[in-house]
């Protein structure tokens, strides 16, 4: 049987706030558990050799959140590219960000 694998896959992140929320956690650690999630399906579609793989993780809403949790999203997220950086680049991935 022919494993059929698409080219391209998009995620919208939506629900990490609900997620720890329901658990009585701060929200920042369901967006810690959201960028777990992240690394591994950049992972996976690396292993299964997807193209591309699109993610929708901060919407212009999300601006209208307490300060301290942008701030907190916005480390998440460079920590997150500092440590994938090199591993990317290894395997000649590429990094495109786009939105304001």
């Amino acid at each position: 049987m022919t494993k059929i694998i698409p080219r391209h896959i998009a995620i919208i992140m939506d629900g990490n706030g609900r997620w720890a929320k329901q658990r009585g956690l701060p929200r920042i650690k369901g967006h810690e558990k959201g960028a777990d999630a992240v690394r591994e399906c950049v992972e996976g579609c690396g292993e299964l050799k997807v193209e591309y793989l699109t993610l929708y993780a901060f919407s212009a809403e999300n601006w209208q959140r307490p300060k301290s949790e942008v701030f907190a999203l916005m480390r998440l997220l460079e920590k997150f590219l500092k440590d994938k950086r090199q591993s990317w680049l290894k395997k000649m991935c590429a990094s495109r960000q786009s939105g304001g």
